[in-house]
């Protein structure tokens, strides 16, 4: 009974250390405290393209839309790996089968047929070439184009370049706003980093694509990215 009464005030002692926060470390500052906030930017030509590619099929019954669809799809998956877009880079993203109604004034809804819907998503690692295998996509059945969303495949060495930015330029607004007091900077108490992101461009629309379509030009441009950071300085 002795050893299971240790044992409980053992465990109970273990939880109520656990249960205690830990005390939050804050730096004295005797001098004149500022805080920035920062944004570090650099830009990049993206090299991914993601795009969402599919097939919609309307028939009078259910089975009808959906073996029209696989059918096509099958073709439009057949195109991609014949254009050498590996099955890594292919996804599919949404499946659908929706009933397609009449409303006649002052009576019931008549249903008319179905529609059946398969997209994927298709990360183009050539977008150079993008434009081309699209155009192929369409030839085979696709009649669904949505994107592209450019982007940077690998950001980190860029995003590593706008935090030195963002550090250098608030080292430097520090400094300003030191001189214009009549101060100068002692130290930094602190950095933060609230996240480093691409500038999304506006969304694109979403096509429906006919087979005579050619020629689709896919133009890369440049990308923003962005780190944007907290910094706070004593003055003196």
């Amino acid at each position: 009974m002795r050893t299971l009464l240790i044992a409980l005030m053992l465990s109970a002692a273990s939880t109520a250390a656990v249960a205690q926060p830990l005390p939050s470390v804050q730096q004295q500052i005797s001098g004149t405290r500022l805080d920035i906030n920062v944004t570090g930017e650099v830009t990049r030509v993206p090299d991914v393209a993601l795009i969402s590619a599919g097939v919609v099929t309307r028939a009078t019954t259910a089975s009808a839309a959906i073996q029209q669809n696989a059918s096509r799809m099958d073709r439009v998956l057949a195109a991609l790996k014949k254009a050498g877009v590996a099955e890594k880079d292919v996804q599919t993203s949404s499946i659908s089968l929706n009933p397609e109604y009449r409303y006649p004034q002052n009576q019931a809804p008549q249903l008319t047929g179905y529609t059946a819907s398969n997209q994927v998503t298709v990360k183009f690692r050539d977008i150079a070439e993008s434009g081309r295998i699209l155009d192929a996509l369409v030839g085979e059945g696709a009649n669904q184009i949505n994107g592209p969303n450019l982007t940077v495949d690998h950001p980190e060495q860029a995003l590593d370049e706008a935090r030195a930015k963002a550090i250098a330029t608030g080292r430097a607004r520090a400094n300003l706003y030191a001189r214009s007091l009549g101060m100068q900077v002692a130290r930094i108490v602190s950095v933060s980093e609230s996240g480093g992101y691409a500038v999304p461009p506006p969304a694109p629309p979403m096509m429906e694509m006919r087979a005579q379509a050619a020629d689709t030009k896919i133009v890369p441009g440049e990308q923003q990215l962005q780190v944007l950071l907290s910094m706070v300085f004593e003055l003196r």
